[in-house]
């Protein structure tokens, strides 16, 4: 029988445990592939094919940037391997699950922020006077994005449900685990509620926004939600779902799938080459050179510096991670100035952007039944890439 699904905050503790208790293993996987100066990515292919064949993921594509192009990219492993294996190739498209996060819905809010639609430190309750009840009336915005909000990891799923409108009362009803702005806890309610303002205020449904406004402009023409039944053998597969059906195509995310495969936390599918685009875009922006980045370079700002309330120790910029538990894509070299996400389908993005560079990972680690953790992988990814880039640790 296939494995059921773990909730959610079970798995977001075994993954804390597994960042904290692969350390020393990095180091000296680390130690044996690295050399430091180097312009050559071979160690960074040795890594990926041993956790391919130790079984950490069916495959995985890498994708290095910097300096304005892709200087490496590797693609090993299988796409699938049930029901029957298949080969994984760079056009694949992976479920991006929590990338949606900072890459969509984030940018996103930044958009209607530019357009003084909305300020960071509004009230949520402003919007959704419903939201106010169970001690939720002084949450604002900023404390949705960077996860300080008090909310906890999701809505209840151990009853079943399902629907957007229940999710939406859920969401609204949810009570507080801490008091806002003390606690940082990574939560999909702060991101339900997030996407839920931006079709409030962006006058569309999440996709629709997301397509006019972020990948249209981008030229992400193979990224986007609810993907068509035709596009099914591009797909990753995740791994088998509660009922014993393989999950392609369909949002892994339990919650994002109850929604109907929209929702601020989750739903993207995306593929190498856009990663790669949205990337370049970004630290385009950054660097103040021509870029489609839909968003002012001064706002780009606020998403990837410390936003976090003042004295707490987890960096948090206004979508991205900066330093907090779910760091390990930067590794041990990349600059304080980094950021990046994970989306707990085996896909992650780190930026620095003093390096002018980028290390995107897109696995389907779950596939076929649950899977293994890739945090290990990440960490010594980013770090080899790193030094064959020439980068030494900050300090």
């Amino acid at each position: 029988m296939p494995e059921k699904f773990a909730t959610k905050e079970h798995l977001l503790l075994k993954r804390r445990r597994l960042l904290v208790g692969g350390a020393a293993a990095c180091v000296s996987q680390v130690a044996a592939c690295a050399r430091p100066g180097s312009t050559s990515f071979d160690a960074v292919d040795v890594l990926v094919r041993n956790a391919i064949r130790k079984g950490d993921a069916p495959g995985a594509v890498v994708a290095i940037g910097h300096d304005e192009k892709i200087v490496h990219r590797f693609v090993y492993g299988k796409r699938a391997l049930a029901p029957v294996p298949e080969p994984l190739d760079w056009q694949t498209r992976f479920d991006m699950a929590s990338l949606t996060k900072p890459t969509m819905t984030a940018l996103a809010v930044m958009q209607l922020v530019e357009q003084k639609k909305l300020r960071v430190d509004d009230r949520v309750s402003q919007y959704f006077p419903e939201f106010a009840c169970n001690g939720k009336g002084d949450i604002s915005v900023r404390l949705l994005m960077t996860h300080y909000s008090g909310l906890p990891p999701d809505v209840p799923l151990d009853a079943p449900w399902s629907g957007k409108a229940e999710a939406v009362r859920l969401a609204m009803t949810s009570p507080l685990i801490n008091p806002p702005g003390q606690k940082f806890v990574y939560s999909d309610i702060n991101y339900i509620m997030l996407g839920l303002l931006v079709e409030k205020l962006g006058g569309l449904p999440l996709q629709q926004y997301a397509r006019i406004n972020i990948l249209d402009p981008l030229g992400m023409t193979e990224s986007g939600y609810l993907p068509p039944d035709s596009l099914r053998p591009l797909i990753a597969p995740t791994q088998y779902d509660e009922h014993g059906n393989m999950l392609r195509g369909v949002v892994h995310d339990p919650t994002a799938r109850r929604m109907g495969g929209v929702a601020g936390h989750a739903g993207l599918f995306s593929d190498a080459r856009d990663m790669t685009l949205y990337a370049q875009a970004l630290l385009d922006r950054l660097k103040g050179r021509p870029s489609r980045f839909p968003l002012r370079r001064e706002t780009l700002l606020l998403m990837i510096t410390p936003q976090q309330p003042a004295g707490k120790a987890e960096l948090r910029g206004l979508g991205w991670d900066i330093d907090t538990p779910y760091s390990s894509p930067r590794g041990d070299v990349f600059s304080h100035n980094s950021f990046g996400h994970t989306g707990f389908t085996g896909t992650s993005l780190w930026i620095d952007p003093d390096s002018d560079s980028y290390v995107l990972i897109l696995t389907n680690r779950v596939h076929p039944s649950g899977g293994h953790s890739v945090v290990q992988l990440r960490h010594d990814v980013a770090t080899v890439a790193g030094r064959a880039l020439g980068l030494s640790a900050p300090v």
